[in-house]
């Protein structure tokens, strides 16, 4: 997981894709006890916004650069063709979870579970024995993935708070097109890095549900402001783009791919948000709707960036805005959205993996356990941030990793295990096998393209990535 300006209560119901995994014990801290039946349950509009909130991350500003790897033609096309594969996976998911808990007459399975669940009903007897290791996998995928997302959250700070204070001395009220500014760097993009990381570790001892709530509430209001400002902006004079590539090279792609399956987050958490819902039949009409909301803001914001800004699109579409104190607004209130949304975020792993680590001593030492536990997950985003300074690939190389195993791999594999017994059809085992191989190719490739981008030389005078430093 996304994920930005998601309410702690959505982000913490996404922990039902594996919190067990580490310990039967650690259910006591999750979500997985929540029934359908809680409370009134959320309305069609209620879960709307959910569904919206959970896509919508640092992946979005991303998206043209995303675009310029693919080609301004492919770009599009490509993001749609994967927006529609993911939406159809999700659909598999729930259908497969559906059937599971009919099965074993249960209230609700998660993602883990349902994993779990095939596996124990498939023919092959080795895999029978061993289907706990797919509620493991999947719980190990959400921690690698969400940690990755905190790691690029930490990027995305730094790269923006070093661009506003290094430039706050030629930042005017005159709102001109950003130009190449040559400006020797003040302090090291890593110093930034490390000034965020007492804060956030600050923050994510916070576990007071109304408390987040209110941080919820503040990142959705900056959001909203800021990709407000953005729009403004590059609607106004794109350029002709006859000088744009309309298809890029295969090596370049392979990052758009990464970047594409990063951004399209939400797959976790179809299943707790269908389980949440006051008629739960309603669930696909809200999925298809607000999908198509999110593939649609997409593609737009991705293609107008990339002809806004054409061979200068960064890796993130803030580092692109004029230097002037409205757009370092834009910035900032981004910015902050993003420090409250790491909170949010850092739950999935942290409700995983601290109920384990809890288990293990005595409850003298549970808080001291917790607590240490939580700064040293900090500890390690941030020090995989300093490791990794380049945006653009991090996201790449979590989306290549985790996002396309969890969203295009798994799924259709587990719709083949579940229902193979019950007569599938040649053509629904042949769809969900292309769209696995698919998956597995652009996991293997893009992460192997990732991999070996990060492994050349870094000037670290530029590591930051914005592009206007020498």
């Amino acid at each position: 997981m996304s994920l930005l300006g998601r309410d702690y209560s959505s982000g913490l119901n996404s922990l039902n894709d594996g919190s067990k995994s580490l310990s039967e014990n650690s259910s006591s801290t999750t979500s997985e006890n929540v029934h359908p039946a809680e409370e009134a349950g959320l309305s069609l509009l209620q879960t709307l916004i959910h569904l919206l909130k959970c896509n919508i991350g640092t992946g979005l500003l991303g998206l043209p650069l995303a675009i310029k790897n693919a080609g301004l033609l492919v770009g599009p096309i490509s993001m749609l063709a994967i927006g529609i594969l993911t939406v159809h996976c999700m659909v598999i998911l729930l259908n497969c979870a559906h059937h599971l808990s009919q099965r074993l007459q249960k209230t609700f399975v998660n993602y883990g579970e349902a994993t779990m669940y095939s596996l124990e009903s498939c023919p092959n007897t080795w895999l029978r024995t061993h289907s706990v290791w797919g509620r493991y996998t999947v719980s190990f995928l959400l921690i690698i993935t969400q940690l990755g997302f905190c790691s690029v959250y930490f990027m995305f700070m730094a790269d923006n708070l070093q661009q506003m204070v290094e430039e706050a001395h030629v930042t005017s009220n005159n709102c001109q097109p950003r130009k190449n500014l040559v400006l020797t760097p003040i302090l090291d993009i890593r110093f930034y890095m490390l000034a965020i990381l007492p804060f956030l570790v600050l923050l994510v001892f916070i576990q007071n549900l109304k408390v987040l709530s209110i941080f919820s509430t503040l990142a959705n209001i900056t959001t909203l402001g800021s990709m407000a400002l953005i729009f403004e902006y590059i609607i106004q004079g794109i350029p002709y783009p006859s000088n744009l590539p309309l298809m890029a090279n295969w090596k370049t792609f392979l990052l758009f791919f990464g970047t594409a399956i990063f951004t399209f987050e939400g797959v976790g958490m179809v299943l707790p948000l269908k389980n949440q819902m006051k008629d739960p039949q309603q669930f696909s009409f809200v999925l298809y709707l607000g999908m198509s909301l999110v593939i649609s803001l997409y593609i737009c914001l991705g293609t107008l960036g990339y002809m806004k800004f054409g061979s200068d699109t960064q890796a993130s579409i803030t580092l692109n805005l004029p230097n002037c104190w409205l757009y370092q607004s834009a910035k900032l209130m981004y910015s902050v959205g993003i420090f409250f949304t790491y909170a949010l975020q850092f739950h999935v792993p942290a409700e995983i993996i601290i109920p384990f680590a809890i288990s293990q001593v005595s409850e003298n030492w549970a808080l001291f356990v917790d607590l240490s536990v939580r700064t040293a997950l900090v500890c390690l985003t941030c020090v995989s941030a300093i490791l990794i300074p380049h945006l653009d690939l991090v996201i790449s190389l979590v989306g290549s990793v985790s996002s396309s195993v969890l969203a295009l791999i798994i799924p259709p594999l587990l719709e083949i295990i579940t229902f193979y017994s019950e007569d599938m059809s040649c053509v629904t085992i042949a769809k969900d096998i292309m769209i696995s191989i698919l998956g597995l190719l652009g996991c293997i490739f893009g992460t192997y393209q990732a991999l070996y981008d990060l492994t050349q030389p870094i000037n670290h005078s530029v590591a930051n990535s914005t592009g206007v430093y020498a």
